[in-house]
């Protein structure tokens, strides 16, 4: 185990590139196996979910390289292998197994998914979808078990905009009989990237990035080429860091259409923002001013840099509202800025922030990826030296972070736990 240790106040200047899409990422890896031939897919981010669902594709069979962000998966021998343990607990995407081995192999066993603790998360859309489609599905033992003797087309309305359930239904509905219809489906980016790759591999999908998606089942996909796109997120979190400790930050590999929701309220806060073609520049901010924001679906802003964003929000004049609609048990980070002398409390799904207030290093921990990196914009801002533990939350989403900050000019380095500091995590 390991903590992250960095020195606050260091100014940050110059270029920082952008991954790709972790969220694309973890549905696209899962989409190789309705191939019946390799799939390449080039820009996959290096981080530890990629890894771990490439060692799942292997258990079942699969032939998998991963190399400078280029994975190539053969699925020719993959077989229904049941992944009832293991990999799957940690790992929440690995629901998109289901969706993906239904679709391939008409049956799947699967071990509830884990992942970051966001409060409850539930699959029943998923399930929905697949028994609409004509899968029996089964909680037993704390696994999904997925059986159908043939999956049909059907028309599918989802009572909630679910990005996950969306997807997963086009995984398993691409080579079902017939046309299947998902009603109120998610928007997002990473939907587009997902039904990319499958068209790219012979389906027929239409409507993806709209709320009613049409899926004409085929009877075969065959491998394919394709390029992930950037990661929306980790560019906002960049944004967000430039915002709150850089003196002129280009963020690059960039889809300026996929950040303007945070556009908006970085200006609406005084921070200047120049959009680029596949570049954002984010100059120098000073006197901030406090705003409100609210998290919503795609295109509204993400729930996934509602953590970041409040880290932000103790540098600005004035008290701001953060509420969170997708996931508002997502503040457990709040208790960790206060350790840094932030001026914050959770009041039911909002959190209330107040500022400026000047952050001291301290000893805290991420609880999950994206209070992680709330954590390490807190400590960049912040007076003496941060410690953070809980990296495996950030090395989940976020790639050579201490190479990419320190070629800002950010001063921070990774540190062995020691066994005493290891056994203090442990008893809480």
């Amino acid at each position: 185990m390991e903590k992250l240790k960095i020195v606050g106040g260091r100014p940050l200047k110059g270029t920082i590139k952008v991954d790709g899409a972790k969220n694309s990422a973890v549905a696209l890896v899962p989409a190789t196996i309705l191939a019946e031939s390799p799939v390449t897919i080039d820009g996959l981010p290096d981080i530890s979910d990629i890894h771990m669902l490439s060692g799942l594709l292997e258990e079942i069979g699969g032939r998998v390289t991963f190399e400078d962000g280029r994975m190539t998966v053969d699925p020719a021998d993959m077989v229904a292998m049941p992944l009832p343990n293991g990999k799957v607990k940690k790992l929440r995407a690995s629901y998109y197994l289901m969706g993906a081995m239904l679709g391939k192999f008409k049956k799947a066993v699967i071990g509830l998914p884990g992942g970051c603790h966001l409060g409850p998360r539930p699959i029943d859309q998923h399930i929905k979808g697949f028994e609409a489609l004509g899968a029996e599905v089964t909680n037993e033992q704390g696994a999904i078990y997925l059986r159908a003797d043939e999956l049909r087309g059907a028309k599918i309305y989802l009572d909630v905009v679910s990005v996950g359930a969306t997807i997963n239904i086009m995984l398993a509905a691409v080579k079902a009989k017939g046309q299947t219809i998902i009603e109120n489906a998610a928007k997002e980016p990473e939907i587009i990237d997902v039904a990319t790759l499958l068209n790219n591999m012979g389906a027929k999908i239409k409507g993806a990035g709209t709320n009613v998606i049409r899926i004409d089942g085929v009877d075969k996909l065959d491998g394919c080429r394709h390029t992930i796109i950037p990661d929306r997120i980790e560019a906002g979190t960049f944004m967000i860091l430039a915002a709150a400790a850089g003196e002129g930050i280009v963020v690059d590999n960039v889809i300026p259409l996929h950040m303007e929701s945070l556009t908006a309220k970085l200006r609406e806060m005084n921070v200047p923002v120049e959009i680029g073609d596949d570049q954002i520049f984010v100059g120098k901010a000073e006197h901030l001013k406090a705003v409100d924001i609210k998290t919503l679906v795609y295109p509204g802003f993400p729930t996934d840099l509602q953590q970041p964003f409040t880290a932000l929000l103790t540098k600005a004049k004035g008290s701001a509202v953060v509420t969170d609609t997708i996931y508002p048990a997502r503040f457990k980070h709040v208790d960790e800025l206060r350790r840094m002398n932030a001026t914050m409390k959770v009041e039911g799904r909002s959190a209330v922030v107040s500022g400026p207030v000047k952050l001291c290093g301290a000893k805290v921990k991420a609880s999950d990826l994206r209070a992680g990196a709330a954590l390490v914009i807190a400590g960049l801002m912040a007076e003496g030296i941060t410690e953070i533990t809980g990296l495996e939350h950030i090395d989940r989403g976020y790639s050579n972070l201490v190479e990419k900050l320190s070629s800002l000019g950010a001063e921070l380095w990774r540190e062995t736990l020691s066994e005493e500091e290891q056994a203090q995590l442990k008893s809480g």
